[in-house]
């Protein structure tokens, strides 16, 4: 499945955080406003119909009409011939505007129906961009195990398959109390695939939470090497930055920069190269 990056959001200051939040994209480096929708005794509900509905703030309003009118139809659909067909509709939906934990939620309705690993794969892949994308944790952490729960369903049935050994990897360093279980899986996706791309960003995402910057540079050097991006180059940026390289800090920003072509981002770039060439 495609994962796209999510849209930058509005940017109240910038921080860099050591924590969880460097397993989201570029955003999650950047300290903005958090999205909540909380019940009354301040915990979190994640379910298919409070995420529609979460997903749904800001949308065009044609779209959010079209999309509430199949959620009608699923919920009247009386066969699950037309209930996955409705179902598929609805990923078209979400994932036309990069909304992933609906997304996720209609994925695992169809795997559920079909116990098919292609859907529960692909209903992993959604959860992890879903939570990869938000700052609230009373969100981040159920998508996290609905990540883990869809991605062992595909190890389950197909016990080789590197993509979703890579998915639950990633999901258990960036969310549970086991990460080194999470690396053991991603040390052996880039033992059968040097070149895995998500295996390496995720160990180097890793390495930059515990501080190995060192080891993060091997890593995001690699991935460039392999898919350059601009959320890559940042996550390079700032570990050359960490250890004292500001030449190569500075390269590596600029080509984030290059890459993003996003204003806000942008001037955040602009900000830190100042900084460094001091």
């Amino acid at each position: 499945m495609n994962q796209k990056q999510k849209q930058i959001g509005i940017i109240a200051a910038v921080v860099i955080l050591m924590g969880i939040l460097f397993f989201q994209p570029i955003k999650g480096l950047i300290n903005e406003q958090e999205e909540t929708e909380r019940e009354s005794d301040g915990s979190m509900l994640v379910t298919f119909q409070s995420e529609s509905q979460r997903a749904k703030q800001g949308l065009n309003p044609a779209i959010i009409q079209e999309i509430t009118d199949l959620e009608a139809s699923l919920a009247t659909a009386e066969t699950d011939e037309v209930k996955e067909a409705i179902l598929k509709q609805l990923v078209e939906k979400w994932d036309s505007v990069n909304k992933h934990s609906p997304m996720g939620f209609a994925y695992e309705e169809i795997a559920r129906m079909n116990n098919d690993p292609q859907y529960w794969l692909a209903a992993g892949d959604a959860y992890r961009t879903a939570y990869g994308a938000i700052q609230d944790t009373s969100i981040v952490f159920p998508l996290n195990s609905l990540a883990i729960h869809a991605y062992e369903q595909v190890l389950s049935q197909e016990a080789d398959n590197i993509h979703a050994k890579a998915g639950l990897g990633a999901a258990y360093v960036s969310g549970t109390s086991n990460p080194m279980g999470g690396i053991a899986l991603l040390q052996e996706v880039v033992q059968a695939d040097p070149d895995h791309l998500d295996a390496n960003k995720s160990l180097g995402l890793f390495s930059m939470q515990s501080r190995q910057f060192d080891k993060a540079i091997e890593r995001f050097q690699k991935v460039v090497s392999l898919s350059p991006d601009a959320e890559s180059y940042f996550y390079l940026a700032t570990s050359y930055e960490n250890i004292g390289l500001k030449g190569e800090a500075i390269a590596a920003f600029e080509q984030s920069k290059a890459l993003a072509a996003d204003p806000t981002l942008n001037q955040f770039i602009d900000r830190k190269i100042e900084e460094l060439s001091k």
